[in-house]
């Protein structure tokens, strides 16, 4: 497994941030992560900018780990690394993308929900997968039925978790990590709560270590 992985694993919780202003926002949230004790973050794509925001954070905190999600096109791969991101994140399973970013040798981890998704990610070595969106596609259960064909996988479920599934899903085997925006929301961010997004980082990293012992 690469450091970026088991980094990621170690953690247990990846907050996935979209920034409407990164110039204002993104030091005072990567201060906020990384005094609740998650210093990772995916930034995505989604909103204009997440490159800019990427820098910023690497710049305040060289120590946090940050990656670009809903990555969808090379060039953003490129807008990405340049600005110091250190894995990639995909909404779905694109064979062109993981395998640039493997020339890159940079972590990609797709975003895989079916059979045919995983055999494509087996194909081309991989070793944690994104299950997204998780609830939505069948949650834990279908997680679990899915490592029994592809016990090789380690999975990172992202959309629909929350503090209150949170240990359900971080206490499997088979999960690598959750991706979670319930700690970095839009009002949580726009309304500068960065106390409440401290609080809600250190009860995610209690629920991961008790789910853990």
């Amino acid at each position: 497994m690469s450091d970026v992985n088991k980094r990621i694993e170690e953690i247990g919780v990846v907050p996935v941030i979209k920034l409407t202003n990164p110039e204002r926002d993104a030091k005072p949230l990567a201060d906020a992560l990384c005094e609740g004790g998650l210093p990772v973050a995916e930034v995505t794509f989604r909103a204009k900018g997440a490159d800019i925001a990427i820098r910023l954070m690497k710049e305040a905190h060289p120590e946090m780990l940050v990656g670009a999600g809903t990555v969808l096109t090379k060039e953003q791969v490129d807008m990405a690394l340049s600005a110091g991101a250190e894995f990639i994140v995909t909404p779905g399973f694109d064979g062109e993308l993981v395998t640039y970013c493997q020339e890159k040798n940079v972590a990609i981890f797709p975003g895989c929900t079916t059979p045919t998704d995983y055999h494509a990610a087996y194909k081309l070595g991989l070793e944690v997968l994104k299950f997204f969106p998780a609830e939505q596609s069948g949650g834990l259960a279908k997680i679990k039925a899915m490592s029994a064909p592809f016990p090789m996988f380690k999975v990172m479920p992202t959309g629909g978790i929350s503090l209150k599934n949170l240990k359900e899903y971080i206490s499997s085997p088979v999960i690598c990590a959750c991706g979670g925006s319930y700690m970095v929301t839009a009002d949580l961010i726009e309304n500068h709560k960065w106390d409440e997004i401290i609080d809600l980082c250190k009860q995610s990293v209690e629920i991961v270590k008790e789910a853990r012992k």
